[in-house]
């Protein structure tokens, strides 16, 4: 195979129907079946990337190695394939746009006159083909397959250019290298019961009239689709019944990929794109990891609940790394994870006076759980719920995670209740504040709000003298660790030996040794502040090491986890807990390797 194949995955009906999740299941499966696989997500926004958005527009920013502040499907893609993207792999109208007014300026077009068809439709077609041959996984080698996911849903205006370019790619990359899987919603109204086709016919006569004839219809739904509403599909939209993949609500999103596999897909791929794969591969067998994955997330009886204090939990998506790297930790622990969503600025006082009910509410969640995560944000709105969040875990030794802005808020709110400074405060919140304890950083706040952040991946390195830290150990000792960083504001240099000298120790630093990344509390079950963002380098089959500590240490386990180092029984388990009985999670820790900054390798994806 020496042709690059291309499959470009639509929607239609209603956005959100999941694009991002088919197409990486499409990425999984082809991987599992030792084909090298990369992704390019397009937006069709005229941003040129999702660094200045507020997480209620499209959920939360993900952030890559390079720095690049992308849509979250691209974490999708990480997750799933457990590949490394760039920035270049998410394409948005702006960033197009931008290349070809510059290039025009340049006088790159020799004074013709610049337009839609063909210049924005050629720079499309010729930034697909560059991205989709830069090597992406740790083998290093090109890709063969690459997967593009075209944002919003047929029929948008914003992305009609995107529409054109790829009509004529498939004639410019030939028919046996390009097809189309188009994902549609079959909805089943209460009033009748019955699944309608009509909302997918029209789609698909729609994308048709565009230029572009669907390959593989999936087709998306509440409950199972039946055979006769497949075979109506199959006969209005021009597709045999064997290109139509009908895929419910399942359990688990990492369930879908083998669904996907059980109806025949490798065997279309292959032969729709001469692909080559061995057809004698025993039967599933190649994606036993994934199979075992689905099975033991089914299987899983124990819950774990963990509060997560944030200022956008009005969208669940705002903290979709976050989530996924819970479920990944909690899920190889053998534990369910249940996560109380709490809105910062109801657990502040004066939310007290204007909501009680929702006061109450939110504490009541609050101290019920077993554990706390305090994610980052932006701006002044929920930073004293998040302190007060903060306080309540280290004075009642609930385990505790701050990440980014939770890891500034605890270190103001320690600053407040244990060095005595009662106007402590951060220089984003409180520019005149006396005691500045969390600043910007100069070279990280230009006065242009995108692109100027300290972002991507940095290295941080532990400190010689801090033995007794507890997340050292989870990271496997090792001296330094590299993870992704998205911030403008940093801990005060003016107040860290005070801060250390009450209890609040920064064991981890940058390489320059002048930036705080890590803080622990030694006399705290596990209280942990994160500057960087350990959930974007969490994978399904390699947890997040500061996520397996706030699991473990919410269900009372990562004392003994820790002081055993996890040593291997001959049977294969590693027993970490304080009673002799309960091995439920020793046999899942045992195939745990420990995320440590970097993505770790796994067979099956």
């Amino acid at each position: 195979m020496s042709d690059m194949k291309y499959i470009l995955v639509t929607g239609g009906v209603i956005s959100g129907v999941g694009k991002g999740v088919i197409s990486s299941s499409f990425g999984t499966i082809l991987k599992c079946c030792g084909i090298e696989v990369t992704s390019i997500k397009i937006d069709p926004y005229i941003n040129l990337d999702a660094g200045t958005f507020s997480p209620y527009e499209h959920g939360e920013v993900f952030v890559l190695d390079d720095g690049g502040e992308v849509d979250l499907d691209l974490g999708n893609y990480e997750r799933f394939l457990n590949i490394t993207l760039h920035h270049d792999n998410n394409i948005t109208t702006g960033k197009i746009y931008k290349m070809v007014i510059d290039r025009e300026r340049q006088g790159d077009y020799l004074g013709k006159t610049v337009q839609v068809v063909p210049h924005i439709t050629d720079a499309i077609q010729e930034w697909c083909e560059r991205v989709s041959r830069i090597p992406v996984s740790d083998s290093g080698k090109t890709p063969e397959v690459c997967i593009i996911e075209l944002g919003g849903t047929i029929g948008d205006i914003e992305s009609m250019a995107f529409v054109e370019a790829f009509r004529q790619f498939q004639f410019r990359v030939k028919r046996e290298n390009f097809c189309t899987a188009h994902v549609s919603l079959v909805p089943q109204p209460r009033s009748t019961g019955e699944q309608k086709t009509k909302p997918t016919q029209a789609s698909v006569r729609e994308l048709r009239g565009l230029g572009l004839s669907p390959d593989i219809i999936v087709c998306r739904s509440e409950r199972p689709i039946d055979q006769t509403v497949k075979n109506k599909i199959s006969n209005f939209c021009h597709v045999a019944p064997e290109q139509v993949i009908c895929i419910p609500d399942l359990s688990s999103i990492y369930e879908v990929p083998i669904f996907m596999e059980s109806h025949g897909i490798v065997a279309y791929l292959n032969d729709r794109l001469k692909l080559n794969i061995n057809p004698v591969l025993p039967a599933r067998k190649f994606m036993r990891q994934w199979i075992e994955l689905s099975h033991r997330i089914e299987n899983l009886r124990t819950d774990v609940t963990i509060a997560l204090v944030g200022k956008y939990t009005r969208l669940e998506d705002s903290y979709t790394s976050i989530t996924k790297a819970l479920q990944h930790a909690a899920n190889m622990l053998g534990y369910n994870i249940k996560i109380n969503f709490i809105e910062a600025t109801n657990l502040e006082s004066e939310t007290l006076k204007d909501e009680p009910v929702a006061y109450h509410e939110s504490w009541s969640s609050l101290v019920q759980s077993e554990g706390v995560i305090v994610p980052g944000g932006f701006g002044k709105r929920g930073v004293e719920g998040k302190i007060a969040a903060s306080k309540w875990c280290r004075d009642n030794n609930k385990p505790f995670l701050g990440i980014c802005l939770g890891f500034q808020t605890a270190v103001i709110e320690f600053s407040r209740h244990v060095l005595k400074l009662a106007d402590a405060h951060s220089a984003e919140c409180e520019e005149t504040t006396k005691n500045p304890v969390i600043i910007d950083m100069p070279e990280h706040n230009t006065g242009q709000m995108g692109g100027t952040m300290r972002l991507g991946k940095r290295t941080t390195v532990f400190k010689k003298d801090v033995d007794f830290s507890k997340l050292k150990r989870l990271y496997g000792n090792k001296d330094k660790i590299e993870e992704r960083h998205r911030h403008r504001f940093e801990v005060n240099p003016a107040y860290i030996e005070s801060l250390e000298e009450a209890g609040l120790k920064f064991v981890g630093v940058d390489v320059e040794a002048t930036r705080m990344e890590i803080f622990e509390m030694d006399n705290h079950p596990y209280y942990v502040g994160t500057q960087f963002h350990p959930e974007y380098l969490s994978r399904p089959m390699s947890p997040s090491a500061p996520f397996i500590g706030l699991v473990l240490a919410a269900k009372k386990k990562l004392r003994s986890y820790l002081s055993k180092g996890c040593k291997l029984s001959p049977k294969g388990n590693c027993k970490y807990d304080d009673s002799d009985d309960d091995d439920e999670v020793t046999e899942r820790m045992s195939r745990i390797e420990v995320a440590d900054g970097s993505s770790s390798a796994y067979s099956s994806s």
